[in-house]
């Protein structure tokens, strides 16, 4: 259940339209649901903005499929990261209008068209980094951010990167997603004034250390506004970029009410 849904079953109770017993009926679910092979939260978009979101690394096929359509059903829109093509298969064919996405390893799902608002930049430094750029733009975009992409803009070339340096400017949040050094999210941090999130992936020769190298790097970074998520992690950065890119501009008279 969303606040939408939870706004209008209050509603209803209050004009008589529904009875108190029936209300109490359809909330018997929140906070949570209890199965067999996982208990799923149904109140996490009421908490957090977005319904829970299913990290399929592991799990079983059967499993993932079982969470997805308790969590479709409830709330109108999926998001699974991590997914095999197998396992990605056997919930499109239980819920046809899935979309999986073979390079970012996503599959996701919306009954309602997503209004896209906003603008995040997602600007990844190789090729080689675009499944971590992909999961980010996949999770900001079904989060209902606006997402444009440059790829392939890495320092190593770094008249690919001043070239977009409009486009990196016009966003509300840029993603910042790099390998080997990791030097791209320090490079952008001092071109913007919006919040940076960089992402090191695990991308490099043996030096890079599986991403240990760019992680370093980005944590490091001289540049003012770069946040740093985990090696690989394009799905925590696409979501925190999205909530980022939701927030409302506040009056100094909305800030002392909520004080």
């Amino acid at each position: 259940m969303n606040k939408k849904a939870l706004e209008a079953l209050l509603q209803e109770v209050r004009d008589g339209a529904t009875g108190i017993d029936e209300a109490l009926n359809r909330l018997k679910l929140l906070p949570f649901e209890e199965t067999e092979f996982a208990t799923i939260g149904h109140h996490r978009e009421i908490r957090c903005g977005f319904p829970e979101v299913i990290f399929c690394q592991d799990k079983r096929a059967e499993d993932i499929l079982g969470i997805a359509r308790i969590l479709y059903e409830k709330s109108g829109r999926l998001l699974a990261t991590r997914i095999a093509p197998e396992a990605a298969a056997v919930v499109q064919k239980e819920i046809p209008s899935a979309i999986y996405c073979e390079c970012s390893r996503t599959l996701t799902a919306s009954r309602e068209k997503i209004e896209q608002t906003g603008l995040v930049v997602i600007v990844s430094a190789g090729t080689s980094d675009l499944p971590v750029a992909e999961e980010a733009r996949v999770t900001a975009e079904i989060m209902g951010a606006k997402v444009e992409t440059i790829t392939d803009s890495g320092v190593a070339g770094i008249h690919r990167l001043l070239s977009k340096t409009k486009r990196l400017r016009a966003a509300r949040v840029v993603v910042a997603v790099a390998g080997m050094e990791g030097a791209l999210a320090s490079v952008v941090g001092g071109l913007v004034d919006v919040p940076v999130i960089a992402v090191p992936t695990s991308v490099g020769y043996g030096a890079s250390f599986g991403g240990i190298a760019p992680l370093l790097t980005m944590l490091n970074s001289c540049a003012a506004g770069v946040s740093v998520v985990n090696i690989d992690n394009g799905f925590g950065a696409g979501y925190t970029a999205a909530l980022i890119n939701s927030l409302p501009e506040r009056t100094s008279d909305e800030t002392q009410e909520k004080n």
